[in-house]
């Protein structure tokens, strides 16, 4: 038997001629020597079972292990973990604590498991885990570790499937709760990839960010958002990659392909893959008036230019048709959206995953998808009072008990429930389902979800081997050659709008003057208030490229940084409510107070048991934007720098009305998600902004409001004072260096 045992720091390789190395975390786990190969004795029983068996297929060891499973263990499968923070610290959304205490008074190191993971690992048999922060690789690693190390001593040694949202955006997003990844190499926001319009670009990105992941231990991505990004007011656009299919769907198979596919591996799955999970099914980009379906007031999606089909497209041409060895995304998360009228055939108007048809009929039937299908996070639970709140998402089925919310939607065909540590609904929905279909039929049938689940898992060999290195995974993560390559990327990505009079690129060394930013006090992602506060862009050293002053009058060039507008309330306000009745209010893409006079007068979805009336009607009401200071900053300096250059830096998160600002300009660079070096080079010359307008920008709000949310032509554009049309595929000419 060729093969031979070696130390590492957290764990113990077996090294064997003719199969994978296998990981050992604990001492005790025997081998098992057969036909000449090693295999871990992961059951315990001494002889090789074939879900120990590497040589045989994924999906048969699956369903072999599936089989042997209890009702508790296989409910655990069912779950997703809640938000876990590496560690958790005070202050953080979300709270756990180590031995009792909270983490700064427990003496715990960082990677430590909390005492709620070690509850929901055993209690409850959860095996996928969503990773929200952590501080660095190396913590990450000895974390992932800590976690396998535990999973390995337990029945069956069933390793961890640790996931992430998305974490290599250069700069976070305002409107929306964002992971976070201090030290991952740094590329643009899914819609900079639109603008850059490159799917080899986008390749590039996932086969860096699957390495980034798999050194920090996580094995399923939650992404990409391939929503198409047809309504301008959405707050998650700038996480799409575009609104015309035709240009998404080559995008969605290079991201897929890039992530899950490992070099060299028959079937493309292996020790470099991480598995996409595709989002949202069937598209969650269409929310009636702009607005979001994390909360109930935005829970509606609407086709009123009956373009139901052009939203499935990126799904079933782009992310169920790869062109890699993979095949197909191993996974897809619904959206919390109801799609309005988009059921043909029960005519339900339910959240995506209680949708028969949208999961059952259209998904597993029709269109043959057999992966792994994850809710949304927190949708089983019931509602809270407040509709101006950040709750539980069991719309149109409020009236069903927990468990059955459960069983409607396993019977729908999903596998798995974000967000939910909690077995218990799951048995219960079993027991009911026991008595409804026969106790053989429920069983088959959640077997069915514990081989889709534990299939991938298989896939990407941690049954063999799921345990890191720490000073490896500190190598990998944020290379020098990831970071030149993400920031080449963020340049590909940026637009240049406008440059007249060949104001860029600047000299360096110039004297330049950037006003202060400032926002008002409005409610964030969780719906609590953030209030009033100063901005101060480009905090960094800027001493490489100029010479910074404070006074306007000393100042050869004035730098405006903006940001898109950002609508107080997203489209809704409970104070708005109790003052008028309706807490609905426009969602503006205008930095000044809009009027919504052009509005629906009757919303074309409605129906919620918090409210008298069906109509979600924003016409007549008037909406501000938080960051309305940025234009004020402009027309400030635009005085102060009278027939000196004025240049807008400008941050999209949504496409936005440039009548207010561009005749105040001389030169408008877009970026998606940019590192001030990013900006400052291609301001400086030093790199060309490649980019195009991935979307039109509007030519004034009754623009937006009489296009279809879900057209994946943009509203009409705005034409500039040079005759420039800013629509979608734009960028200047101008000037251009």
């Amino acid at each position: 038997m060729a093969y031979r045992r070696e130390k590492h720091a957290e764990y113990e390789a077996v090294v064997q001629d003719r199969g994978p190395v296998l990981g050992l975390g604990d001492a005790a786990t025997a081998l098992i020597e057969q036909d000449g190969c090693v295999f871990k004795d992961l059951a315990r029983t001494g002889k090789l079972l074939p879900y120990e068996d590497w040589r045989l297929p994924a999906k048969e060891r699956a369903k072999d292990l599936a089989s042997r499973l209890s009702r508790e263990e296989i409910a655990g499968l069912m779950l997703y973990s809640s938000h876990q923070s590496v560690p958790f610290r005070r202050g953080m959304p979300f709270a756990d604590t180590y031995g009792g205490k909270p983490y700064e008074e427990s003496g715990a190191a960082p990677w430590a498991l909390s005492d709620g993971q070690k509850a929901f690992l055993e209690r409850d048999h959860i095996r996928h885990i969503l990773q929200m922060r952590v501080d660095s690789a190396e913590i990450s690693a000895r974390w992932s570790n800590a976690l396998q190390r535990f999973c390995e001593q337990a029945p069956w040694g069933i390793p961890v499937n640790i996931s992430t949202d998305p974490r290599h955006g250069a700069d976070e997003a305002s409107a929306e709760f964002k992971t976070s990844g201090q030290d991952v190499s740094k590329w643009p926001e899914g819609i900079g990839f639109a603008a850059a319009a490159d799917p080899e670009l986008v390749r590039a990105f996932a086969k860096v960010a699957a390495k980034e992941y798999r050194a920090l231990g996580i094995t399923t991505a939650l992404g990409p958002q391939i929503d198409l990004s047809t309504e301008p007011r959405w707050m998650r656009l700038e996480d799409t990659l575009g609104s015309d299919p035709e240009k998404v769907i080559p995008l969605v198979k290079a991201y897929c392909d890039g992530m899950q596919t490992t070099e060299g591996a028959p079937d493309g799955w292996g020790k470099d893959s991480v598995v996409t999970m595709v989002k949202h099914w069937p598209g969650g980009g269409t929310g009636e008036g702009g607005r979001d379906a994390h909360y109930g007031f935005g829970c509606f999606a609407v086709y009123p230019a009956q373009m139901k089909e052009q939203h499935l497209r990126p799904f079933t041409e782009g992310a169920f048709r790869l062109d890699g060895p993979t095949g197909c995304a191993g996974a897809v998360m619904p959206y919390y959206t109801v799609s309005w009228n988009f059921d043909t055939k029960d005519g339900e108007n339910v959240g995506n995953s209680y949708s028969h048809y949208i999961l059952h009929d259209l998904l597993r039937e029709k269109y043959a998808y057999d992966g792994v299908v994850c809710t949304d996070w927190g949708i089983t639970g019931d509602p809270l009072t407040e509709m101006d709140s950040f709750g539980p998402r069991c719309y149109g089925v409020e009236k069903l008990s927990e468990a059955e919310r459960h069983l409607r939607i396993i019977l729908n065909g999903a596998d798995q429930f974000g967000g939910n540590n909690d077995a218990a609904p799951i048995l219960e929905a079993w027991r009911i389902g026991d008595e409804r279909f026969g106790e053989a039929w429920m069983r088959e049938r959640m077997e069915l979800s514990a081989t889709r689940l534990l299939t991938g898992i298989f896939r990407l060999g941690l049954f063999e081997n799921p345990y890191l290195d720490p000073e490896e995974s500190r190598r990998i993560v944020g290379q020098a050659e990831f970071v030149k390559a993400g920031l080449a990327a963020q340049a590909k990505s940026m637009v240049l709008l406008k440059n007249s009079n060949h104001t860029l690129p600047l000299r360096r060394g110039i004297r330049v003057f950037i006003p202060e930013r400032h926002y008002e006090r409005h409610p964030v992602f969780f719906r609590t208030w953030m209030e009033a506060c100063d901005l101060h862009p480009f905090a960094e050293d800027l001493s490489p490229w100029m010479s910074r002053v404070t006074n306007p009058a000393e100042a050869d060039v004035a730098l405006v940084r903006m940001e898109s507008p950002l609508t107080v309330g997203t489209g809704y306000l409970k104070a708005q409510r109790e003052a008028t009745g309706s807490g609905y209010l426009p969602i503006q893409l205008q930095y000044r107070p809009y009027t919504a006079t052009e509005a629906r007068e009757t919303s074309i979805a409605g129906g919620d048991f918090r409210e008298a009336s069906a109509n979600r009607s924003y016409r007549g009401k008037t909406s501000h934007a938080y960051n309305e200071s940025d234009l004020n900053n402009l027309i400030e300096a635009r005085k102060a720098m009278g027939e000196k250059p004025v240049i807008v830096s400008m941050r999209m998160h949504n496409p936005l009305v440039p009548a207010e600002w561009e005749p105040l300009a001389d030169a408008v660079l877009l970026d998606f998600g940019a590192s001030t070096v990013v900006l400052m080079d291609t301001l400086f010359g030093s790199r060309m902004p490649e980019g195009r307008l991935p979307y039109n920008l509007p030519k004034d709000m009754a623009a937006v409001e009489h296009h279809a949310e879900d057209d994946i032509c943009g509203p009409e554009a705005y034409i500039d004072l040079n005759g420039n049309k800013y629509e979608s595929g734009f960028r200047s000419i101008e000037g251009e260096y």
